[in-house]
């Protein structure tokens, strides 16, 4: 333990404040991904099937809810931070800590993640759509069995773009009181000139990004190799 006083002396000293630090961000994530990717994954849903020649097409839902997420979307998130600290308040009680945290994390995350969305199923062959809807396949069946079913490897992919994105919201909320790894590289390491807790603070983020990604793909390429052989073993 003694290279960590040499290199790390002032992490060791807020050692209580930086394992608070990191469950925040740990809740962060969980909560404020766990209903972005609720949310996020039916309006992707809906925006493919409601749109024009979509399965259930209806121009009206479409363009409704695609103006909502391409204007979030327009939105720098440090600014939409500041922009909904009243609704925040009004909604949690609080526009501070992690409940404060939760609402812009998801409204900042919710457009990316519905976009994503949207381009993974739109990958799906449009001719398995047109054989499921002649089989008389309704709306949910070609849903849960055509369009998720066939784009697992992209939508494994775009969950970990959205994951590793989080991430990094999780940390920008930190600058407005969200508290968290960003909240605690700022207030400890940043204003009290401590280097060695923005360092430990970046390679911990390079530690989960770096995870994340190797998990996300190894998991995409699995599914894609099963796809693969699902469809060589049925043209033999």
């Amino acid at each position: 333990m003694a290279w960590l006083e040499t290199w790390f002396p002032n992490v060791l000293a807020y050692w209580d404040k930086f394992m608070e630090s990191c469950i925040a961000t740990l809740q962060m994530f969980l909560i404020g991904g766990g209903i972005s990717l609720l949310i996020g994954f039916f309006f992707g849903v809906v925006l493919v099937i409601a749109r024009p020649g979509g399965i259930r097409e209806n121009r009206t839902v479409y363009r409704a809810l695609n103006f909502f997420i391409n204007t979030f979307r327009s939105v720098p998130f440090i600014i939409l931070l500041i922009f909904l600290i009243p609704f925040t308040r009004l909604l949690m009680g609080t526009a501070i800590g992690v409940k404060g945290a939760v609402v812009p994390l998801c409204f900042g995350c919710v457009p990316f993640f519905t976009r994503q969305v949207e381009t993974a199923l739109s990958t799906v062959d449009p001719g398995k759509v047109e054989a499921a809807r002649a089989m008389g396949s309704g709306t949910a069946g070609i849903v849960l069995r055509v369009y998720l079913h066939e784009a697992v490897p992209n939508l494994i992919r775009v969950i970990t773009i959205t994951a590793i994105s989080l991430i990094g919201l999780t940390t920008m909320a930190g600058a407005v009181g969200a508290g968290g790894i960003g909240s605690f590289a700022i207030n400890y390491g940043q204003n009290l000139h401590h280097q060695d807790i923005v360092n430990v603070c970046v390679i911990l983020l390079l530690i989960i990004v770096s995870v994340m990604q190797t998990a996300g793909s190894t998991l995409a390429a699995r599914t894609t190799n099963r796809a693969l052989f699902r469809k060589g073993g049925n043209t033999k």
